[in-house]
């Protein structure tokens, strides 16, 4: 009989108008603020998941840039090296070792002729993108595998051998293209034989196993032992503002179509950063309304709930009864809003998958839990709005 009473006086005094208003506000800024949550988990995602990573863009070749200040002061100092090494967005660094010799490939084949003065690099295994058991030098056989960019092969099939009205050619044909590698000597040239065994999207010069550089530089060096000039990184995110500002303040440069998200990157960091502090101030309004209307809902039967106190209700059993009226709708509110974002992180996730990049198709834990943390907050509101007016009119 008490509870059909208080539901009776409840219904009364809330008003139809009033509680929409108030499930409104709170709907809203629910699914403002668990947009942003998961908006930032599927950022997070797409910039450092494996799925997402990309071999090529996250490697880095890094070198001075070329003004009228630092024409032939190029080189990197052991000082710029650590301090790259040293910065957060940096993973790993290796040095391109440089050959200090001339050096000149000429094909052997007479249907294939060519001959060009070529350089030679060479940098850790670490940072190649070719996998070949054929990547390996030995100072007892007259061979030196190498790694060519894939640049090359286009600028030949493209430009050259169009214009020259020679054959295009195939990875598998450049591959088994017989080379003469002449190196420049104090006594004359050594010859050697060459042989492409990989093409490289990620380093653009011609690359040789560090072993056999080393052994070459000390045998056939013509200069003294210089200071690099590139170097090559590993980061989890090329695009990051962090990265190129660092990169713009110590007159450095990289390819620029690997860091040309980093313009964007400030605009969605920026995007995010509002929805969070929107969802925030409007989660902040809706706990104001939803406790505004529990207040006015239970003010405008406080003399109802007063004589009923008077009469022998207990202040505990009008507080359960009234927490078990006004916070189930809370409930409610936060499903649906996880509802909503389900279907639309679903429809993201398809979406996303025809561009090749892939997100979850279900909420992040994080999602889940920014719910969780909000409606422990909702009810100890309610608690608080309730247990206030219960105890001023007992």
């Amino acid at each position: 009989m008490l509870n059909q009473l208080l539901k009776k006086l409840i219904k009364t005094a809330s008003g139809r108008a009033r509680f929409l208003m108030a499930v409104a506000g709170l709907s809203v800024a629910l699914l403002l603020i668990l947009s942003a949550v998961q908006i930032q988990a599927n950022y997070n995602e797409l910039l450092y998941s494996k799925t997402n990573q990309d071999s090529v863009a996250n490697f880095l070749v890094i070198n001075k840039s070329v003004t009228e200040k630092t024409v032939g002061a190029t080189n990197l100092s052991d000082a710029d090296i650590a301090d790259l090494k040293a910065q957060p967005f940096v993973d790993e660094l290796g040095v391109l070792t440089p050959s200090r010799f001339k050096v000149a490939a000429q094909s052997i084949s007479d249907q294939i002729p060519f001959y060009s003065d070529i350089f030679f690099e060479s940098v850790p295994d670490e940072f190649l993108d070719v996998q070949t058991a054929d990547w390996k030098w030995d100072e007892n056989v007259n061979y030196i595998p190498m790694i060519v960019p894939n640049q090359f092969l286009d600028m030949y099939n493209f430009g050259f051998a169009t214009s020259q009205d020679l054959p295009q050619l195939t990875q598998d044909l450049v591959k088994n293209l017989p080379m003469e590698i002449k190196i420049k000597t104090a006594d004359g040239k050594e010859r050697y034989y060459g042989k492409v065994v990989g093409f490289s999207d990620r380093i653009s010069s011609v690359l040789v196993p560090q072993t056999f550089m080393d052994w070459a530089n000390a045998r056939f060096g013509t200069r003294e032992n210089t200071k690099p000039s590139r170097i090559v990184i590993r980061t989890k995110d090329p695009g990051n503002p962090q990265l190129t500002s660092y990169l713009s303040n110590h007159g450095l440069t990289t390819d620029a179509d690997k860091t040309r998200f980093s313009k964007y990157r400030q605009v969605v960091d920026t995007v995010v950063n509002i929805s969070w502090i929107t969802g925030a101030l409007m989660l902040l309004f809706a706990v104001l309304i939803f406790s505004l209307f529990i207040e006015l809902t239970v003010a405008s039967c406080k003399e109802e709930i007063g004589l009923l106190i008077t009469l022998g209700a207990a202040p505990k059993q009008l507080q359960r009864f009234l927490m078990k009226q006004f916070f189930p709708p809370n409930i409610i509110i936060a499903l649906v809003v996880l509802l909503i974002l389900s279907v639309l992180q679903w429809l993201l996730q398809q979406w996303l998958q025809t561009q090749h990049m892939y997100v979850s198709a279900v909420l992040s834990y994080t999602t889940l839990i920014a719910a969780a943390v909000i409606l422990l907050v909702l009810w100890m509101v309610n608690r608080f709005s309730i247990n206030k007016y219960i105890k001023r009119n007992a």
